[in-house]
Order: C-alpha cells, then sequence, then structure tokens
C-alpha cells in the first residue's frame, strides 16, 4: 500500500479512512489534469529559485506532459491505496524519474493545491458553459427573427391578455442568456486568480514566485493575502454555484413554457418527434420527457449554491475538511449543466411553431387594449374607452382588428435583435478566453 503524503509512524483505521476519504478520490478524477497543470507551473517556477535543478526540470516536466495526456485519454486512475490525486501524480513521477518526483511538493500544500486544481478546472468548465450559452443564444435568435411576424397570445395570470409574438417568446429568452452570461463572466473573473503559493493558507518561508505561477496558468491576477487565498475555498464554487442556478432557472422556464405550448389545449408548437416518447397504455400521446427532464435538472441545479452555502456556512477561518464535500455536489454540476443546455439548443433548433393560432375566435379579446388605444387616439378619454370595450366584449359585439403594429423599441414590431446579440457579442468577447488558452498551450509546448 502506498504511503500518504502526511502518514506517520501509526496505521489509520481502516473504517475512519473509508469515512474521511468518502468519494474523494472519484471525485479528484475531475481534477486529475489540471493538477498536472498546476504542478508543470509549479516545478517551473522552483526551478528559477534553485529548489530544482535545471537539468532535473526538463525531465520533470516531460513526465508531466506524460501523465496529462494520461488524463486527456481518460485513463488516469487513482490505484487502491493511494489517498488523493496528488499523491498519484506524485506516486507515477516517482516510479519514472526516483526521489526526483518527491521535489514537486517543496513550497505547496496540498491545501493550495487542491485549490489551484479547482481554479484551472472551474475555469475550463465556464469557458465550456459559456460556449453552450452562446449557442443556444444563437439558436433562439435565428428562430426570433423566423417568427417574428407570427403572433401568439400573452398572458398574464394564465389569462390571456394582449398580443405578443414568438419573435418576442424567443428572444425574450436569448435576451435573458445576456444576463446570465454576465453572472458566468463574474464567476469567471473571480476564479481567475492565482491561489498556488498560499500554501497551507499562511504562506511560505521559501522566495516562491508567485507572480511566475500566475503568469505560466493564465490567470488574471493573484489571491494576494495568503489568508483570503483559503477563505476562497467554498466562496468560489458558491459564487459560481450563483452563475450556473441562474442560466438553470432561465433553462427551466423556457422548458414549461414549451412543455405547456406543446400540449394540445395550447398546440402553439410542436417539439422533434425524437424529443418525445410514448404512452404504454394510450396511443395518442407524445410526451416531452426531454423538457420535463431538462426542467427537472434545472430545477435541481438552482439549489447548488445553497448547498454549498449550507456546507461551508460560518467555518472560521483557516482550512475545514468540510469543504470536501463539496466537490461532491459542485463538481458534477457542469456536465448536467452543459447536457441541458446542449439538449435546449437541439429542440430549439427542431421546434416548429402553428401560425394560424389566432384564427380560433377565443383569442379575440386579447386585441381589446388595441382597440382602447385606438379610440383614445382618436380623442375619446381613456376610460370611456376602455368601458365601451368592455362592454362590447361582454355584449358579443367586439371584433378585432388583428392589424397591429407596435413600432417601440422591444415591441413586436421592432425586436430589436440585433442590439441583444451585439449585448451578448460583447459580453462573451469580455471573457478573455484567447489569454488563458494560450497560456495552456505555451505550458503544454
Amino acid at each position: 500500500m502506498a504511503n500518504k503524503l502526511w502518514e506517520k509512524n501509526f496505521e489509520v483505521n481502516a473504517e475512519i479512512e473509508r469515512f474521511t476519504v468518502g468519494r474523494d478520490r472519484e471525485m479528484d478524477l475531475y481534477l486529475a489534469k489540471y493538477d498536472v497543470l498546476g504542478s508543470m507551473a509549479h516545478i517551473t517556477m522552483l526551478e528559477s529559485i534553485g529548489l530544482i535543478g535545471s537539468d532535473e526540470l526538463p525531465l520533470l516536466l516531460a513526465e508531466l506532459k506524460n501523465i496529462y495526456h494520461v488524463c486527456e485519454r481518460g485513463e488516469f486512475v487513482i490505484e487502491d491505496g493511494v489517498e488523493d490525486v496528488h499523491s498519484q501524480v506524485e506516486l507515477m513521477l516517482t516510479r519514472k524519474l526516483g526521489d526526483m518526483g518527491k521535489k514537486i511538493h517543496s513550497g505547496r500544500s496540498r491545501n493550495d493545491q487542491v485549490l489551484v486544481d479547482l481554479k484551472l478546472f472551474i475555469r475550463h468548465e465556464l469557458m465550456e458553459v459559456a460556449d453552450g450559452v452562446k449557442v443556444l443564444f444563437d439558436e433562439l435568435i435565428r428562430k426570433s427573427e423566423q417568427y417574428k411576424q407570427v403572433l401568439m397570445p400573452g398572458y398574464t395570470h394564465l389569462q390571456v391578455a394582449m398580443p405578443s409574438s414568438f419573435g418576442l417568446w424567443f428572444g425574450a429568452y436569448a435576451e435573458s442568456l445576456c444576463d446570465d452570461m454576465l453572472f458566468l463572466q463574474a464567476a469567471y473573473k473571480m476564479t481567475n486568480r492565482n491561489p498556488l503559493g498560499s500554501a497551507a493558507g499562511y504562506g511560505s518561508s521559501f522566495p516562491l514566485n508567485r507572480q511566475m505561477t500566475t503568469d505560466l496558468l493564465g490567470f488574471d491576477t493573484m489571491d494576494y493575502n495568503v489568508v483570503y487565498a483559503q477563505m476562497g475555498r467554498g466562496k468560489t464554487e458558491r459564487n459560481v454555484g450563483f452563475a450556473i442556478a441562474t442560466i438553470a432557472g432561465t433553462l427551466a422556464k423556457l422548458a414549461f413554457d414549451a412543455c405547456l405550448f406543446n400540449s394540445q389545449n395550447f398546440s402553439f408548437v410542436r417539439l422533434p418527434k425524437e424529443c418525445t416518447t410514448g404512452s404504454s397504455i394510450m396511443p395518442h400521446k407524445k410526451n416531452p420527457d426531454v423538457f420535463e427532464l431538462i426542467r427537472a435538472k434545472s430545477n435541481k441545479l438552482q439549489a447548488l449554491p445553497q448547498q454549498v452555502t449550507l456546507i461551508m456556512n460560518n467555518l472560521p477561518v483557516g482550512y475545514f475538511r468540510d469543504l470536501q464535500i463539496i466537490k461532491e455536489v459542485f463538481l458534477p454540476a457542469f456536465d448536467e449543466l452543459k447536457d441541458c443546455l446542449q439538449m435546449t439548443a437541439y429542440i430549439i433548433r427542431k421546434i416548429e411553431v402553428r401560425d394560424d393560432i389566432l384564427d380560433n375566435p377565443m383569442y379575440d379579446p386579447m386585441f381589446s387594449v388595441e382597440e382602447v388605444n385606438r379610440l383614445a387616439a382618436e380623442g375619446m378619454p381613456f376610460r370611456d374607452a376602455y368601458k365601451k370595450v368592455g362592454l362590447d366584449i361582454e355584449a358579443g359585439n367586439f371584433r378585432p382588428d388583428k392589424n397591429i403594429h407596435h413600432t417601440h423599441e422591444g415591441s413586436i414590431g421592432n425586436l430589436c435583435n440585433d442590439r441583444i446579440a451585439e449585448l451578448m457579442q460583447h459580453i462573451f468577447a469580455d471573457f478573455g478566453f484567447e489569454r488563458v488558452q494560450e497560456a495552456e498551450r505555451k505550458l503544454l509546448a
């Protein structure tokens, strides 16, 4: 059995070890390649201050690159008896390079090591989430433009209210994603700060060059205060959790609308056949299972920041093992969100809209405000116009004019999709992903 990094001259009870390790080894597989990247930057810095020989660095970097490619291929495993990802990487190095491999831990703790792993992982995942949001956004804008002339009822209190359009409906969710992307960007910028060098939370007596590792890993800045760097554990996940939750909120609302509009009582849209399922007893059924699952998964994701908060809440300054449990709810959340984004984009691309909805006279009253406004524009006092139209509806005498002309910004006749698209493009460009990607390419070159 391999020794633990921290192990002294006594053996830990097997049940205690099972309980304390928990699912950590499983969760660490998410972090493996980022642990390698962090180690490559760290040892490059150690060589610059004389703690690793100039002849040793190329050998260590070459072997770490090999391990990185093992991770990329999905072949990295944490062996039985090895406590965590950090121990496994160090074990693989020492097998190939002997005692040289044991030098990579100088000047750092597992505390700042897992922090940098988490930040590199989160950073990468947020890039992929941002890409997924942008893909869905583009599909929504396309649909908004495609169906901007098709009117549909707008609702308040689930009662038919005023004229809306599919251009407005699709476009509303597109603009919602712009605000969600701002949350995501804030989470990304708070994440993209370097904790490496904070060690166990109180720095190191070695003359570490923290700016060098910051630059090598493509971080915007470092977490300067070493105590605060450790306080960021849990806080980072909570902030990112809020960004995930706000995107999930948009998806859940869209999914609910789509399920409602797909039902026979509304029959506004037709979902792609492959995204529906039948019934074991009712041959007519086409259930919107994919959107129902998106709704449920998105609602679950909206609980993420609260889960993280309740795990880390009221902990005093310093590291505590409680923080390990955050990984279990946090790390898998990205795959679930990306899956929901991908499925939603697929359905939106394939969804069909009915253009004859307003042929049904039950929707005629939604044009009542249009008539009130027309009468008011002709000089009738608004309250008198309101009363007249109301009485006409009750008497069955109301005949709507369905040729409506809304011109102000953001209305049926002036969707401002070009401005919404420009807003999204500006937000997306402001992440600065290219700088991070270039830093990682150089480190692995």
